[in-house]
């Protein structure tokens, strides 16, 4: 993971990513609301469970009215922010330094954001979001994308991604084709070649965001070969809880977040991180450009590193903190839940991010707009 960073901070460097503008030097009155592009299940205000509420108040208390555009992908996500017309957005590491490079997202003033300080260091400088020491965006949350799996066909967890790459016969006895998901989104490209990291070394890869043309034709062979056991890809969240409850889908990539809402069910899924190590994400959030509501957008910022907020939002979707005080005294999230959530794998976790020609690999690596061509023609199939 220390090799990642460092490769995206050259990254960074090489690309000479300039500032789109000056960033802000005061918060000026609410303008009335603030219209946020966020990930399923991070802005609650309590209409699916009335516990997990972090709008109400803000709304009281600013008189910044909360609107929210769910995005399903990254690439959604940076389509929404080239468009215009947002203040916020949750970005991940595979969308963020695109809407950097695009000039999509302003620069953020941290002595506006009144607890900076209380970030957890790890996220404070991270190359995600802070391009030439300039921040664009406040860390939000981070976690892992996991191995989900049905506990009435696997009685114990999956030690291997192989049951959702190779066809095999699951613990039931049965094939897992056809009973198994892929995440909808070129990024998965990742998962793939993580696994064959491990399982394959001989083909050198030593970084699953930075691959040669060789490494990555291996990649998308093993992507083809999946794609015959895939009932379904999945990027809607509620979508894929569903799958597992009513369509046969014994195991998949996941995120936190549906495997605690199945839990909540009392539905028998669980989830792993196997031998092969796991992907993940570590969100920011970022200010358009030309944010339409800015002052509302930093009363937001503000908000969103509040420990309550941190704590509730770890709870309910299964994630990390940003903010390390929150993984104390809050009654959801309870004193274990950041150990649960794997406070501690930072170091274990190769988070999204967007891959590019220029890279550390001899001869340069195969670049996201091949990616996205290559497995939309995999998904095709």
């Amino acid at each position: 993971m220390k090799t990642a960073i460092a490769s995206l901070a050259a990254l960074a460097a090489v690309a000479g990513i300039a500032m789109a503008q000056e960033a802000r030097k005061e918060i000026g009155p609410g303008e009335g609301q603030v219209d946020i592009v966020a990930w399923p299940g991070y802005i609650e205000r309590g209409e699916t469970d009335k516990n997990y509420d972090w709008v109400t108040a803000f709304e009281k208390e600013t008189g910044c009215k909360v609107n929210v555009k769910t995005a399903a992908t990254s690439d959604e996500m940076v389509t929404l922010m080239n468009q215009g017309g947002f203040d916020l957005v949750t970005a991940s590491g595979d969308a963020s330094l695109r809407l950097v490079a695009g000039k999509k997202v302003q620069p953020i003033n941290i002595s506006l954001i009144k607890d900076w300080g209380t970030l957890d260091d790890r996220l404070k400088e991270a190359p995600w979001h802070t391009v030439d020491g300039v921040h664009y965006g406040v860390p939000y949350q981070w976690g892992p994308n996991v191995l989900a799996y049905n506990t009435k066909v696997f009685k114990d967890a999956p030690k291997s991604w192989s049951v959702v790459f190779e066809e095999q016969t699951l613990p039931d006895g049965k094939s897992n084709k056809g009973r198994v998901q892929a995440f909808d989104g070129p990024i998965y490209v990742a998962d793939g070649a993580l696994y064959l990291m491990k399982t394959k070394p001989e083909l050198g890869i030593k970084n699953p965001y930075e691959l040669n043309q060789a490494q990555f034709d291996a990649v998308i062979a093993l992507l083809k070969n999946q794609r015959q056991l895939v009932g379904r890809y999945w990027h809607d969240a509620m979508v894929q809880i569903d799958d597992f409850k009513n369509e046969g889908v014994v195991a998949s990539g996941s995120w936190p977040f549906q495997v605690n809402l199945l839990e909540a069910d009392k539905q028998p899924i669980s989830s792993t991180i196997p031998a092969e190590g796991a992907t993940g994400w570590a969100d920011t959030t970022m200010m358009h450009a030309e944010a339409p509501h800015p002052n509302c957008a930093y009363l937001w910022l503000n908000h969103s590193l509040n420990p309550k907020l941190q704590g509730d939002l770890a709870a309910w979707f299964g994630s990390v903190p940003s903010v390390p005080a929150a993984c104390k005294g809050n009654e959801l999230l309870t004193d274990a839940g950041c150990a649960t959530n794997g406070f501690e794998n930072f170091d274990k976790i190769w988070f999204w991010r967007t891959p590019t020609a220029k890279c550390g690999v001899e001869g340069g690596c195969v670049p996201y707009s091949q990616w996205d061509k290559a497995y939309r023609e995999v998904m095709s199939q």
